[in-house]
């Protein structure tokens, strides 16, 4: 991992390392294509909206920013009203689709705004942007005088939401396409079916349902209202139906087109399983005619997404007419089995005029050009297929289900600067999509796992390349979560929903603001580690533990990085108030940890499950503390004293069976690093102090980048 990547991840410091210098002038999120100063904030009352124009879509957006501007401005009418003039030159189709225009411009001044655009799509951004402009303080609620000239920089900027492993009910979707017209997404991928279950009415094929899904499914008619919903907000509908493999919900009704013999049943736990369609058999093809357009006469939008992925290829070996029938027809083997698949499915969706949109492993020189490559492989991956000639999106980099934290995604670049491809060959890359695997989610906690961290992606697929700096995209994070809540998002409001789930219904019991402080502080473990710590979970285990109550990316953890930077790289010598603001922190610490040891964790036996992370955070406090003492007494720490703190911390590290983990530990590590060898502080020059401390850090070479 790079030097400047690796500090950023870690340190989360507002040093030199960012990209884009100094704080943007405004506090929107996505940042605008262009915007500009003209005056100082000014006061601003209740909003009067005026149009010459209108359709069902600027109506219902209108009258959904009176509503939150009146619930931030309240009802003060000595405030001098704001007169905002909208003018749309042509109205977009019912439903959107891929490549509308949405750009727009935006005008504030004293008294009066203007919001001019091409299409309402343009004009619901604008809104958006100006609901962000507004500012609640002690003096009231204020506006920035500015004018902005706003685009996208992708058409396609999504998030997808799996329904199929826990399913999320149409309240979970609804509110959550209410977040992400905040932050100007516009494509909902649903993951409709999985080997978990099928979660979408067939009216041709209703055993599909009926006997995959646990009686957990969207209605035709709750699918209609989802599309009449996102269309009011600009957002697309994208359906998955996966095929051919991740098909256990397919042939629990359907056995026969397996390419095993069953019988089936929905599988409960996660991963990669045997049950795959058989390409080889006309009845298989037959039954995909009939779902297939029935679900295209259902959903509007040009594309569907077929999934595709993870066919293991077990069932296919072990299938001797399979196998026959690759050498009979000349294929390639399983590859090219799949590709005569994906052809023929391609064939389908094409006489409804739809576009096929799959994951990586559809990609194959046989694929029609119009088909779309879903990328969870990479950037390079996602070249060759815009190499090819073929569409593609990039969901790499943006699997928010795995906990990295927003700094991790705001870094992922669909097309990096550096990229080799020429400009016709980067036109193919369409955008990208944040991903909600639904395998550690609830409709309890799915909010918290998604925002407000997705909204850094949304950032990264609506904004210029260069904004990229990672503090003040931070800064902003922060404002505009309140914002998503403002919408309908649960990830704040939720909290002390879980935290009754630990403790039980009053939230006044003693010790509760320790349990709280220590939950703000940690964060799940990442990628796919839970599934190996608490291997007794499974599709039916509530998911109610500590690890759902923890939230990804840890605020006050972040915070206590900044004061360890600004300690050990803020200057020539020792800030001795950020020093003494960490030792207050890790005492405060201390005494929390201790008191949900004893005698929360005796007390309320959900809680034990927080005493392992309690005693690694009372360990790792003491080394941090050991530091902070050796830095001030300017008696660096011996080769032993730092052996066994950087071991201390190692095992603070191990996993615990929690499924949480300690971001504080890796600022720790580099406190303790600096106080061992900062007699090589002040004849060092900045860089080469920083990249000591780290070495020291790590004596065996930076942690491998996620």
């Amino acid at each position: 991992m790079p030097l400047k990547n690796f500090l950023a991840i870690c340190l989360f410091s507002a040093a030199g390392w960012s990209a884009a210098g100094a704080p943007l002038p405004f506090d929107v999120m996505p940042a605008p294509a262009e915007a500009a100063a003209t005056g100082p904030r000014f006061a601003a009352g209740r909003l009067v909206i005026t149009t010459d124009k209108s359709n069902p879509r600027l109506a219902a957006a209108l009258d959904r920013t009176r509503q939150r501007w009146g619930a931030r401005v309240g009802s003060d009418r000595d405030a001098p009203p704001l007169t905002l003039a909208v003018a749309v030159q042509e109205f977009s189709p019912d439903v959107p689709g891929l490549g509308e225009d949405e750009s727009y411009t935006l005008t504030v001044a004293p008294g009066q705004a203007t919001l001019a655009a091409a299409t309402e799509l343009g004009a619901l951004h604008g809104l958006e942007t100006l609901l962000q402009l507004l500012r609640t303080g002690a003096g009231g609620p204020t506006l920035p005088a500015v004018e902005i000239r706003d685009h996208p920089r992708f058409p396609w900027r999504g998030l997808m939401i799996d329904v199929g492993r826990h399913w999320q009910p149409l309240e979970v979707i609804e509110r959550n396409l209410d977040a992400m017209a905040v932050v100007k997404l516009n494509v909902l991928h649903l993951h409709l079916t999985e080997d978990q279950g099928f979660r979408i009415e067939s009216l041709t094929h209703p055993e599909l349902q009926q006997l995959g899904s646990d009686g957990h499914y969207f209605t035709q008619a709750d699918i209609r209202t989802l599309i009449a919903y996102a269309a009011l907000r600009g957002i697309r509908i994208v359906p998955e139906f996966d095929i051919p493999g991740h098909a256990t919900s397919w042939v629990v009704s359907h056995p026969e087109l397996a390419s095993l013999a069953g019988p089936y049943g929905i599988e409960r736990q996660w991963g990669v399983f045997n049950p795959v369609l058989d390409p080889t058999n006309e009845a298989t093809y037959s039954l995909l005619a009939d779902f297939l357009g029935e679900m295209a006469a259902l959903f509007p939008d040009q594309f569907m997404h077929i999934g595709g992925d993870e066919n293991n290829g077990v069932q296919w070996n072990a299938n001797p007419k399979i196998q026959a029938f690759i050498k009979e027809s000349g294929l390639p083997g399983n590859a090219g089995l799949h590709a005569m698949f994906n052809q023929r499915v391609n064939e389908l969706l094409a006489s409804h005029g739809k576009r096929l949109v799959g994951w990586d492993e559809i990609f194959n020189p046989l694929l029609p050009k119009d088909c779309v490559i879903d990328s969870w492989r990479g950037t390079e991956a996602l070249g060759l297929t815009a190499k090819a000639g073929l569409d593609g999106i990039l969901s790499n980099g943006f699997y928010i289900d795995l906990c990295y934290p927003a700094s991790d995604h705001y870094l992922t670049e669909p097309v990096p600067a550096d990229s080799p491809l020429t400009a016709a060959e980067r036109a193919h890359i369409l955008g990208g999509e944040a991903t909600m695997w639904s395998e550690w989610v609830s409709p309890e906690t799915i909010d918290s796992r998604i925002w407000p961290r997705t909204a850094a992606i949304a950032e990264r697929l609506w904004s210029p390349r260069e904004v990229r700096d990672v503090p003040e995209m931070y800064r902003r994070l922060a404002i505009v979560s309140d914002r998503l809540t403002e919408a309908g998002s649960l990830h704040d409001r939720n909290q002390d929903v879980m935290l009754k789930h630990l403790v039980g219904e009053n939230l006044q019991i003693p010790g509760i603001e320790s349990l709280r402080a220590l939950i703000a502080l940690l964060e799940p473990v990442k990628h796919y580690q839970r599934g190996s710590e608490q291997i007794w979970c499974n599709q039916l285990v509530p998911l109610v533990a500590l690890a759902d109550a923890v939230r990804p990316d840890s605020t006050p953890s972040r915070e206590f990085a900044g004061r360890v930077e600004q300690v050990l790289f803020g200057g020539a010598a020792i800030d001795g108030g950020a020093a003494a603001a960490l030792s207050q922190q890790m005492d405060a610490w201390t005494s929390a940890a201790r008191e949900i040891i004893d005698p929360m964790a005796t007390v309320y036996p959900a809680v034990r499950e927080a005493i392992p992370p309690a005693k690694a955070l009372i360990a790792a406090s003491a080394v941090g503390t050991q530091a902070i003492d050796s830095l001030g007494r300017r008696r660096p720490l011996t080769p032993s004293q730092l052996a066994s703190a950087l071991a201390t911390l190692d095992r603070a590290g191990l996993p615990n069976g929690s499924a949480t983990e300690l971001p504080v530990l890796k600022p720790l590590r580099l406190l303790v690093a600096g106080a061992a060898a900062q007699s090589s502080r002040a004849a060092s020059d900045a860089t080469a102090w920083r990249q000591l401390v780290i070495s020291t850090a790590y004596p065996a070479g930076l942690p491998p980048a996620p």
